[in-house]
Order: C-alpha cells, then sequence, then structure tokens
C-alpha cells in the first residue's frame, strides 16, 4: 500500500507538535512512478523557502510528516543565521534511496514543485543525489544543485563548515584549536561525515569511528587508522570531541548522561530530541554546537553558488561559520543561555527585523 493511504486527519497537520505557523504545507503523489511526498514550507519572510529533498523509507506518514515540519522550520533558523535572504522548507519523499526510488519519481516531485511557483526551492538531502536534481530539473527552475548550476554536491562545503565550528569549539574549551592529538569520535560516515574525518584527520585527531554501513568504516580504518565502535555507542567512548553526523534525535536523556566528551559539534541535523537535551548538555558542562549553526555550508553553497566560479566567495562565507559560532558560544556564557536559545535568539532577530522592513 501507498504510504500516504494510511490517512493523516487534517486536525493531526494543525495540532502536530511540530507544527509551527507553517505557511503552507503539501502532500503529494504521482501513482504512475509511485511518488509519495511531503514538502513543507515554514517561513518566506527573509525570501523564497529554500530546503533540501530527503529520500527516506518511513515506516508511516505520521514520521515522513515530523520530518517535514521540524526540518523546514530548522531551514528558516539556519537560511537566517547564516545571513541568507531566503526563508525555510524542506520535502520528503517516501522511498528508499537506493531500491525505490527512481529518475521518473523525482521527475514527477518537481512537477509538483513547480506547482508551488517558486515559493520553495529544493535541493539535495539525505538519499538525493546530484543526478537526482538534475532529474528534477527537468520539470522546475526551482532547484539547485543540478549538474548544469552550482558547484555539485554540497557536502563538502558543509563538511568544512562543521570542520571550522570544531575548531571554534575547541578554542572556546581548550583555549586553542590544535587538534593534534585530541580523541574524536565520528559517527557516520556519509558523504559529510568522511569529509569531516578526513579533515580531522589532516589536523592530527586520532579518530574513533562508525557507521551502519560497514564499507564506510572499513573505509575510514584504512584512510585514517582510525579506531573502530559500533555506531549506537559512539557517544559514550573516551573522547574529548563528538561529531555526529547521522540522523538526529541522537542527544537525549538516554545517551546525554553517558557522554564523555567536552564538545559534541557535528553535521546531524535535529540533534537534540528535545530542547530540554540542550539544558542537560550545558549542565553537565558540554558545549553543544547547534547543528543549524554548524552545518549551514551547504546550504550556502547551494544557495549563493549558481555559476562555478562562485566557489571562492562560497568558501570564504563558509569559513564564518566559525565566527558566528564564537558569537553563539560568547553569548551564550554571557546570558547564561543555552547554544541553541542564543541562535534561535540571533536567528529570530534577522526575521524579526526583516519582517520590520515589510511592514
Amino acid at each position: 500500500m501507498n504510504a500516504l493511504n494510511k490517512s493523516i486527519e487534517p486536525g493531526a497537520v494543525f495540532d502536530h507538535g511540530e507544527f509551527c505557523d507553517h505557511e503552507n504545507v503539501v502532500f503529494v503523489r504521482n501513482k504512475r512512478t509511485g511518488l509519495s511526498a511531503i514538502i513543507a514550507v515554514h517561513d518566506t519572510t527573509l525570501g523564497p523557502a529554500l530546503g533540501g529533498c530527503r529520500v527516506w523509507p518511513y515506516p508511516n506518514p505520521h514520521d515522513a510528516l515530523n520530518d517535514a515540519l521540524r526540518l523546514s522550520k530548522g531551514m528558516t533558523y539556519k537560511n537566517a543565521l547564516a545571513g541568507l535572504n531566503l526563508g525555510g522548507g524542506k520535502a520528503v519523499i517516501i522511498a528508499d534511496a537506493r531500491e525505490t526510488k527512481t529518475a521518473a519519481m523525482m521527475e514527477a516531485f518537481g512537477a509538483h514543485v513547480d506547482r508551488l511557483h517558486g515559493t520553495y526551492i529544493t535541493a539535495e538531502d539525505v538519499g538525493v543525489s546530484p543526478a537526482d536534481m538534475d532529474a528534477v530539473s527537468r520539470k522546475t527552475k526551482h532547484v539547485r544543485g543540478t549538474s548544469a548550476m552550482g558547484l555539485g554536491d554540497p557536502s563538502p562545503f558543509t563538511a568544512l563548515g562543521v570542520f571550522e565550528g570544531i575548531k571554534a569549539a575547541a578554542r572556546h574549551v581548550f583555549g586553542n584549536d590544535d587538534l593534534k592529538g585530541v580523541r574524536v569520535s565520528v559517527q557516520g560516515l556519509g558523504h559529510v561525515g568522511f569529509d569531516v574525518a578526513s579533515r580531522l584527520h589532516d589536523a592530527g585527531a586520532n579518530l574513533i569511528v562508525s557507521d551502519i554501513h560497514a564499507p564506510a568504516v572499513e573505509k575510514a580504518v584504512t584512510a585514517f587508522g582510525a579506531k573502530t565502535v559500533e555506531a549506537p555507542d559512539a557517544h559514550a567512548v573516551d573522547a574529548e570531541i563528538f561529531v555526529p553526523c547521522a540522523l538526529g534525535a541522537g542527544l537525549n536523556r538516554n545517551t546525554i548522561q553517558s557522554i564523555k566528551a567536552k564538545i559534541v559539534a557535528g553535521a546531524a541535523n535535529n540533534q537534540l530530541e528535545t530542547p530540554e537535551d540542550g539544558r542537560a548538555l550545558k549542565d553537565r558542562g558540554i558545549l553543544y554546537a547547534p547543528d543549524y549553526a554548524i552545518n549551514a555550508g551547504g546550504v550556502i553553497s547551494v544557495a549563493l553558488a549558481t555559476h562555478k566560479d562562485h566557489e571562492e566567495g562560497v568558501r570564504a562565507k563558509t569559513m564564518l561559520i566559525g565566527d558566528t559560532l564564537t558569537e553563539i558560544f560568547q553569548r551564550s556564557v554571557l546570558e547564561n543561555k543555552t547554544p541553541e536559545a542564543v541562535a534561535d535568539e540571533m536567528a529570530e532577530e534577522r526575521l524579526a527585523a526583516a519582517a520590520k522592513r515589510h511592514l
């Protein structure tokens, strides 16, 4: 049965815990290609909503809706904090990226994006490749990260921003950003996680790596001389820095109490299961780099690089992620707030200023 045939009552959207004044939530389907998707536009105060398309085999449409709502709001804050004139949106396609995703399905998705008339601009996310974006672009111009436009795969810029954020966190906690000999646990070795691990290795860090995909772990062991641990235990190893680069909600009441690291700074989206988990990290003396602040390099590249010769500017703006995090950490201390609360305030300040200009 097609996943969206399992009904979602209208009230389930408006009463959903992750619904936060979203401007538009669209449920789409194409029977011919098997497409079932949700597109969520959270806020367009700063401009069209930009956010990636995630392909994932959600067990039910409620889980897909949860991701679409939560991630789209996160994109609003990420784009605002990154200084981009873009709002926040997200799309999720209920499919297995390795088994059921097809070019025809992505084209059908592109046609639905086009029906939103530019209020939502799509791009890559989990389970989506540049080739998929090329397929989407055959049906809409409201897409980024294609082979014909931009810098291609945004993951190297995401990894660059994460690495700069890790260094900023190290300066705040340890007084310098020398990572030589520092033990770092990297959880998740996809495109971004592996690139972050490579940068850490080049900086002299001692790596402990984990991933549910065994070949990725083996590749990291060979390339970096890394030690290994099972992915569910990556947060609890003896390390100074924990770098979560897998799926979200990994920082929760079941994991935080066993974290030994002094810094949590990684690429995964929505790392905190609840806002209370951020306070729990602070109470334990663990510095948390807000995910949407540290992992903004990818969206910066997607937003700004419309031609190949834009790479230098994208790289320069991505490097500023470290400065943004330094400001967040400093305000967190001065105001006795969690870093994510400060990051939210900084994003909301920019949104409020833009809203006033529109009056």
